[in-house]
């Protein structure tokens, strides 16, 4: 993930800053618990998309 492309993309849902998980693939919102997959190097910020995140993940 080009960390340029991390510094202007934003959380569709809240417009919050996203992180980048290597690990699953996935730029995270921590603000409404959801992760967004990374499909062929493509962040795919489509809401229904997302997987809502369990209270446990990301801490």
């Amino acid at each position: 993930m080009d960390h340029r492309l991390l510094e202007i993309v934003a959380c569709p849902v809240c417009k919050n800053k996203l992180t980048y998980d290597k690990d699953s693939q996935e730029l995270i919102c921590k603000i409404d618990r959801l992760a967004f997959p990374i499909k062929d190097g493509i962040p795919v910020l489509i809401e229904p998309e997302a997987r809502a995140m369990s209270m446990d993940e990301g801490r």
